[in-house]
């Protein structure tokens, strides 16, 4: 069907006519969209107003078309991300063409956002630049518009990890059910949302094994990777199964009232956002998310000299650079490093004291 309706868009039409591929932008009515799709063809099927392969189209078709894309192939949250800073994007060029948006509109749209912080606009020129790339890959359009931007200057700060101490009495304010979550995260070095996905098919109480699956992999593909439990999660999830509901899929899910129906339903969680932030409140402790205990416990697997290669995997990481940034801990040798300098430093004192003595 080449006329189409998209919820809360509008309708559309989307054919190919000699194997190149035509989209309009949306029209309120049906009856608008299939006679723009009518005018269309007609002018590609005239010798004389045969045009090349269209290479323009409106932003908001552009972004829709790259969320459509984030969400078949990349992870939730990098759709989510996405989505959230499209949505400001659009307010800025909506139905403008993309050949008219400028790299001087993006500059001045990214010194808008630098009021926020360089951070904020780095971001904004880290996905806007995605996008349009995407739209040249997919030969919707030509040029983008920012290309060849520089990021701005940052100040780097060293993550924050909490200690052992602090995440075990986050833990003890849990609630079972959230308890278990967080052990389940901290114990398999797990992203959120790989823990949030894992379904009973991918737990082996048998071997003991926790098969985790990401799409941060290059290509998007949802790539699985086993890693082994603690005794500590498997007497979790020996009991969690004695007592799943069987018409249940997933280890960890909830009841929520969909936003769309208003029905009430049950599925995987997406965020948890809240939850760290109320738990550290009455721990006592400075506020963490989820992903710090990924870091943590990556950082105690190091200081007690495990290879990194082992944590490369555990981590899921493609590349040892990336596990790297992981390790907070200081290694042995870079202590041994400082203690060399000590002594040295030492016996230059002492010289010197000794010197000084022998001037008197």
């Amino acid at each position: 069907m080449s006329v189409y309706f998209e919820q809360d868009r509008g309708w559309k039409y989307d054919f190919q006519f000699k194997k190149n591929r035509y989209q309009s932008n949306y029209y309120k009515t049906k009856t608008e969209a299939k006679e723009a799709e009518a005018k269309k063809r007609k002018e590609l099927k005239s010798p004389i107003l045969i045009q090349e392969t269209p290479t323009d189209m409106a932003f908001l078709s552009l972004v829709n078309h790259r969320l459509d894309y984030l969400k078949a192939y990349r992870s939730d949250s990098h759709y989510r991300e996405t989505l959230y800073l499209a949505m400001r994007w659009v307010k800025e060029w909506n139905i403008t063409m993309c050949s008219e948006i400028s790299s001087e509109d993006i500059m001045q749209f990214v010194l808008k956002r630098r009021k926020v912080s360089n951070y904020t606009a780095n971001k904004e020129i880290r996905y806007l630049r995605a996008t349009f790339n995407f739209g040249i890959k997919k030969n919707y359009i030509k040029v983008n518009p920012v290309e060849g931007f520089e990021m701005l200057p940052v100040e780097k700060k060293i993550k924050y990890i909490p200690p052992q101490r602090d995440i075990d009495l986050v833990i003890e304010h849990a609630t079972p059910d959230v308890r278990d979550y967080l052990i389940a995260i901290r114990d398999t070095l797990a992203r959120m949302s790989e823990i949030n996905r894992l379904t009973w098919n991918d737990v082996s109480l048998t071997d003991m094994t926790v098969t985790l699956y990401t799409r941060k992999k290059r290509g998007g593909d949802l790539t699985p990777r086993k890693v082994p439990m603690t005794s500590r999660l498997y007497d979790i999830f020996k009991q969690r199964y004695k007592n799943r509901r069987k018409d249940i899929p997933w280890v960890f899910w909830h009841e929520f009232t969909s936003s769309k129906t208003g029905e009430k339903k049950i599925g995987p969680y997406t965020e948890r956002k809240k939850i760290m932030r109320t738990l550290c409140k009455k721990a006592g402790v400075r506020y963490f998310r989820f992903h710090a205990l990924r870091h943590a416990s990556a950082s105690v697997m190091d200081s007690n000299n495990v290879p990194i290669g082992s944590i490369q995997r555990i981590l899921g990481h493609e590349n040892r650079t990336t596990t790297e940034i992981y390790l907070h801990s200081i290694s042995g040798s870079e202590r041994e490093a400082i203690k060399v300098l000590e002594a040295e430093s030492k016996k230059s004192l002492s010289k010197s004291l000794s010197k000084n003595q022998k001037g008197l």
